[in-house]
């Protein structure tokens, strides 16, 4: 008796859908990618669309406030003068050199020198804005301060300043002394946090004790005093508020050495032998930063709003250096010259929300509590059905 042939049974194709659900579940079993932490928190800092457009706006004021000198300048650029290329911003060139009388150096706002500069074959590039932030616009049609008009187009100060030039000078001084203060209290405050919080105990206590006393003091009247007796300047005012500006930074970092001192990372360097310079640069610091560069946006704010402040009441920066607190006090003295406390005040709220907006997306930035959206739960794997 034979036994009936059986024929193969041929396999069932599978559908486009059973094929879109297999590489679904495929694609959801391999690992996502591990990101490092400066990574992701760069990636939840860019998520937040306001402070990472804050950050572009201001790093671009910032470039345009440092090349000042090329966009607001009462020297030109280049002139090409009988045959001749002169670079007035790199050399001073007497009167005489463009036809003048006389051998001070050239004013080239000077109507005569203007002409002699574009007769012929003669040409002259200015700068976008052709007045520096102590040029005076000896031809202004109107008394000074003066509206805004064409030749100045935010107007002019008490002095016949152009205003647009000693805002973008002002804004580069309040900038440039911000940083210097903020980095100059973050290493202080950064190095006496260290201290108090890796050591402890009796150092700790001493730290305290003196922050107290020295925070006790009255920061204004010594300001008062000092401006008295020495001659106003950026490096004195720098060093002044340094000595105080330290201390609020100082209490953060020493309650993240407190904590981190106490975990096992730190115990088993100790038990390696590793000194305590090589365990607080190696292991502790890097793992208390967080509270330091959240602090940075903020430090800037209070350092901007400081040195405005003083300029206000005159024990800032040296005269004849360009300040806003400078033009806020001549806003105040001349209550109709309107133009140059908006303008003021707009440079310095737009400026201070920019530094805000920043911290705040920072601060989300380095939260670890926050989520990451780009590193995506794991799925449990299912088998695929045919």
């Amino acid at each position: 008796m034979t036994s009936p042939a059986t024929d193969p049974i041929p396999p069932r194709q599978s559908s486009p859908m059973a094929k879109r659900r297999a590489k679904a579940v495929q694609g959801s079993a391999t690992a996502p990618v591990s990101l490092s932490p400066s990574r992701r928190a760069w990636l939840r800092f860019r998520r937040n669309r306001l402070g990472f457009y804050s950050l572009i706006i201001f790093t671009a004021l910032v470039l345009i406030s440092l090349g000042a000198e090329l966009i607001s300048n009462d020297r030109p650029l280049i002139v090409r003068y009988e045959g001749q290329t002169y670079f007035p911003m790199l050399k001073d060139y007497p009167e005489t050199t463009f036809g003048g009388d006389f051998e001070t150096p050239t004013d080239y706002l000077d109507p005569y020198i203007k002409e002699r500069l574009k007769a012929g074959d003669n040409w002259v590039l200015y700068t976008l804005n052709p007045y520096g932030p102590n040029t005076l616009n000896y031809f202004a049609k109107s008394p000074n301060p003066s509206a805004p008009t064409g030749d100045n187009w935010l107007g002019t100060d008490d002095r016949g300043r152009d205003l647009l030039a000693q805002l973008l000078y002002g804004f580069r001084v309040s900038v440039l002394f911000a940083l210097a203060l903020t980095v100059t209290g973050v290493v202080l405050g950064v190095a006496t946090g260290a201290i108090q919080g890796f050591f402890g105990g009796k150092t700790d206590l001493a730290f305290q004790r003196f922050i107290e006393i020295w925070g006790s003091m009255p920061e204004l009247y010594l300001l008062i005093i000092f401006s008295a007796v020495f001659a106003p300047s950026l490096a004195l005012l720098l060093i002044l508020l340094s000595l105080f500006g330290w201390m609020g930074l100082s209490d953060y970092v020493r309650a993240e050495f407190l904590r981190n001192r106490q975990l096992d990372y730190v115990r088993a360097a100790r038990a390696l032998g590793l000194s305590h310079a090589q365990i607080i640069w190696r292991h502790v610091l890097p793992n208390s930063l967080t509270p330091v560069v959240t602090f940075l946006p903020f430090r800037m704010s209070a350092a901007i709003l400081a040195l405005t402040s003083l300029d206000f009441l005159g024990l800032g920066v040296p005269p004849g250096t360009p300040s806003l607190g400078e033009l806020l006090a001549q806003g105040k003295n001349s209550i109709d010259a309107w133009w140059i406390s908006l303008s003021t005040f707009g440079v310095l709220v737009i400026t201070l929300l920019l530094l805000t907006f920043m911290g705040d997306a920072l601060r989300d930035a380095l939260d670890p509590r926050k989520r990451d959206v780009s590193s995506p739960a794991p799925t449990q794997s299912a088998k695929a059905t045919p």
